[in-house]
């Protein structure tokens, strides 16, 4: 049984076994619907128009089904080790439809992308075009199918798309002419179609090119919601059916990535694609997703419309793993590894007694878990658990952990060569041929390029380094016993690990790419080693710092140690609990930020420029947490160390200042700071509570134009969130195009606080407008989630701004108040000052602030950008 799993992973390298199953079940189903004996219409009979492959993510299922689409679409698409189907493409109609939700699916795009592929025959879908009409002028008054599609990219994927909407009009004329309703439009769509249930309730021979179709009536009766619109799948099938047998064709659907449709407790989505298969059956359906489809077992119904073995004999469960196959077609196909689900029913239904799991559900999962959806892990599990049971002893979760076996029935048929670059490989998360070649110092590349055509290697060809070894072969060549006649000693993995340190140091540094994909791709396999294996930093301290320069935080592995319950024993558990905790500060809350840096600040492990990061870093989550003295101690004692944080810890001083209202020392120190200080983002911070957002907003587009020039991607979405926030005081459509495009330069960034600088300058753009109550309330709650402390000042100015601008007077007592409470430790005590100016309210206890043009002139600058927010507002109503 181990060596058949073993041997049909190896039998997926090339998916020639998945594409002949396809080939195979096709033909199948071309010979059933061309029998006389075939009706479209018989709603009672076995599906066998499906065929599912299924397997754990990233191995290769979307490839496998655009493969198939290509395949069926040309003669050309077809690869050169796939055997040619023997009947002709002209009669196949193939479409595929990503289910994915990074694809923007919805079950109305799901029925228009199959009817936009029959547009290619060039002939109305009479049945279904009606019904189809009816559900958009019913679920879309007043939008254009055309526009729809166009916006949907349905226009650009179709080629034929641009004939729907004309040959749904001609569909409706010639209904209109049957019925003697000439000129008929959309507009009374709904007349037409009840003019034509009546017609063919009472049998008229004018519509009796429709009558055959027995349940269009009944569709068209319906409320013309998405179940109904499922249904009339049924009336597109018969339609398909009616056409001359010359021009027949046979729709090949393919649905890809569907575990996306839902879980396997909620299956709404699920439901509704599966009355598509049922209603049509004349189309074929090649589903691909990360679970087998469980429509064959009795206990769903209720769930989902048509279940049971007799329903779908083609996807009756069996043993994954086993001779046995789903039904006389064979219709699940396993791709690559089990899904957890899989995993499970394979332990539950291989030990059984009475019909009952023999494995507990609990072990089932321990099992799963380490497995990583491996079969001859599972089938060695299976035999550990069977031997522990014979002894007499109960089996436990410890009693499985990595496998001796695994190592010697992988390395079995490996040279002695390939076998050194295996030990080698399994210390790195991922490889190339050319890394595996250097990590295991070898001389050429031979060796590597043939382990990397083995079936437990993984490649992935979209990533930085294509290969990896599976999880658990890996786990058991780290972890578990080898007796191997060329076992490696402790020296052995030692002497390797420093190697493949030094190599990754060299791949950052001289490799063919210098980009910040491969610094993280360095960095977190090199942290590992590091940790693992207490080497000296050396490469990995110059890396820490290109990681913090351009503020992005991509998360690191390995995960820093749990502070609570592992001490920190060497440099590199202190960098990784360093960079790891920088990463996560994007995730929780600043305090937790404050308490694993003081740790490792303590732990006086790191050289004094590491330290020195872990210093700063805890002053910023310090200051965010709004305990001020602290955080300018830490900034003045990187200051006093004169590193090369020290430009960046002047800053966190002049930016200590503004936040008491010491204005002057700010704009002096911004002087002397220079990029490195980031003085145009100062600058700006300067600028606009002066009332001066113009004069901010171009600093910020300073800064974010020198971060460009520099490449800093982080600081840039940053100044450019902040240049949205100044612009909103004072031109809501400029606001409009500086958020657009700080959204766009904060796609894929993880910069929590830059996030919320844009959603409070998006409240400033629609200040005036009485709908922000919800939108304040949800940003009060992320930043105290967040512990974002130093932000909730500048959320209650936006909404003294609002209130301000609505002369809301008991609101913005209100907001003064939070203002109030929020400042009482001296830091942004003059928002209050400003809150009282925007309203021209008289101030009686000012703050110490010392305004750079006076407190007149400031008060003058921010009461006008409230009444011109006023007029704004009253010349657009």
């Amino acid at each position: 049984m181990n060596d058949r799993s073993v041997a049909a992973e190896e039998a997926f390298t090339n998916r020639q076994a998945q594409w002949q199953a396809v080939v195979a079940a096709l033909t199948d189903h071309l010979q059933r619907i061309a029998s006389p004996a075939f009706n479209v219409e018989d709603l009672n009979s076995p599906r066998h128009n499906i065929v599912v492959g299924h397997g754990v993510g990233g191995i290769g299922k979307s490839t496998l089904s655009r493969k198939i689409e290509a395949s069926l679409s040309h003669p050309g698409g077809c690869p050169a080790q796939w055997d040619a189907p023997t009947w002709p493409l002209e009669r196949i109609l193939p479409v595929r439809i990503d289910l994915a939700r990074a694809s923007g699916i919805d079950f109305e795009r799901v029925v228009l992308s199959i009817r936009l592929a029959a547009a290619t025959l060039g002939r109305p879908m009479p049945a279904f075009d009606l019904a189809l009409r009816r559900h958009w002028e019913s679920n879309h008054p007043g939008e254009p199918l055309e526009e729809y599609l166009r916006r949907g990219g349905l226009l650009s994927r179709f080629t034929n798309a641009v004939n729907l909407p004309q040959q749904m009009q001609s569909a409706l004329s010639d209904v209109a002419q049957a019925l003697t309703m000439p000129g008929t439009v959309g507009g009374v769509v709904g007349q037409l179609t009840t003019s034509l249930v009546g017609a063919l309730r009472e049998r008229r021979q004018t519509v009796r090119a429709l009558a055959g179709c027995t349940r269009l009536a009944d569709i068209l009766e319906a409320e013309p919601d998405l179940e109904t619109l499922s249904f009339a799948t049924h009336l597109l099938a018969w339609d398909l059916a009616q056409l001359p047998a010359a021009q027949r064709i046979a729709p090949v659907i393919l649905f890809d990535s569907f575990e996306e449709v839902g879980d396997r407790t909620h299956r709404d989505f699920e439901r509704l694609l599966q009355r598509i298969v049922w209603l049509m059956p004349n189309a074929m359906f090649v589903i691909t997703g990360r679970n087998r489809l469980q429509w064959a077992e009795d206990d769903l119904h209720g769930q989902l419309d048509w279940t049971g073995p007799d329903a779908w004999p083609g996807l009756v469960p069996h043993v994954p793993g086993s001779r046995s196959h789903s039904g006389p077609a064979g219709r699940q196909i396993l791709i690559g590894d089990f899904s957890p689900e899989d995993c499970d029913d394979h332990l539950s239904r291989r030990l059984a007694r009475d019909g009952q799991p023999l494995i507990d559900a609990s072990l089932r999962h321990v099992i799963t878990a380490r497995s990583h959806g491996l079969p001859l892990y599972l089938d060695l599990a299976v035999m550990r658990f069977l031997e522990i049971r014979r002894s007499g002893r109960v089996p436990q979760a410890d009693d499985f952990g990595d496998f001796p076996a695994l190592i010697s029935r992988t390395v079995s048929d490996l040279t002695t060569d390939e076998r050194h670059v295996l030990r080698s490989v399994s210390l790195l998360d991922a490889f190339s041929v050319s890394l595996a070649t250097r990590v295991a110092g070898l001389p050429r590349d031979a060796a590597a390029l043939r382990l990397a055509e083995r079936p437990f290697i993984r490649e992935d060809p979209t990533g930085l380094w294509p290969f990896h070894l599976h999880q658990v072969v890996r786990s058991a060549i780290r972890n578990a016993a080898d007796g191997t006649d060329d076992r490696w000693s402790q020296q052995d993995w030692q002497r390797a690990a420093t190697r493949a340190l030094t190599v990754l140091g060299h791949e950052w540094s001289d490799g063919p790419r210098r980009d910040r994909a491969v610094l993280i791709g360095c960095l977190r396999q090199g942290l590992s080693l590091a940790r693992d294996f207490s080497l000296d930093l050396e490469w990995l301290i110059e890396a820490a710092f290109s990681y913090i320069g351009d503020s992005v935080w991509e998360p690191l592995a390995p995960p820093a140690h749990d502070h609570e319950t592992a001490a920190l024993r060497t440099p590199a558990d202190a960098l990784v609990e360093t960079l790891s905790t920088l990463a996560r500060r994007q995730h929780e809350h600043r305090a937790h930020t404050v308490t694993r840096l003081t740790t490792v600040v303590n732990s006086n492990l790191l050289p004094t420029e590491l330290h020195d990061m872990a210093v700063y870093y805890r002053a910023k989550a310090l200051r965010d947490i709004g305990r001020s003295q602290e955080s300018r101690r830490g900034y003045q004692q990187v200051v006093d160390g004169g590193g090369r944080l020290a430009q960046a810890a002047r800053r966190g001083l002049a930016q200590a200042a503004r936040l008491a209202g010491d204005f002057p020392t700010t704009h002096a120190a911004a002087q002397t700071l220079g990029w490195e200080g980031r003085h145009q983002r100062v600058l700006g911070d300067l600028w606009w509570v002066q009332g001066e957002p113009a004069r901010a907003a171009a600093a910020y587009l300073a800064g974010r134009l020198e971060a460009e020039q520099h490449a800093k991607s982080g600081e840039a979405a940053h100044c450019q969130a902040l240049r949205a926030l100044s612009t909103a005081f004072l031109d809501p459509h400029q606001a409009d195009d500086e958020l657009e495009l700080a959204e766009q330069l904060l796609a894929g960034l993880n910069l929590r606080a830059t996030g919320i600088n844009a959603a409070i300058a998006a409240l400033l753009r629609d200040a005036g407008h009485p709908t922000l109550d919800d939108r304040l309330r949800a940003l009060r709650t992320e930043l105290d989630d967040a512990g974002l402390t130093s932000m909730a000042p500048t959320l209650e100015l936006a909404a003294a701004f609002h209130q301000a601008v609505l002369d809301d007077r008991e609101a913005l007592t209100s907001t003064i108040s939070r203002l109030c409470d929020l400042t009482r430790g001296g830091d942004f005590a003059y928002y209050t000052d400003i809150a009282y100016f925007m309203a021209d309210l008289p101030l009686e206890n000012p703050s110490p602030a010392q305004w750079l043009e006076g407190q007149h002139a400031t008060r003058e600058r921010w009461r006008t950008l409230v009444t011109a927010r006023r007029a704004h507002i009253e010349g657009n109503w």
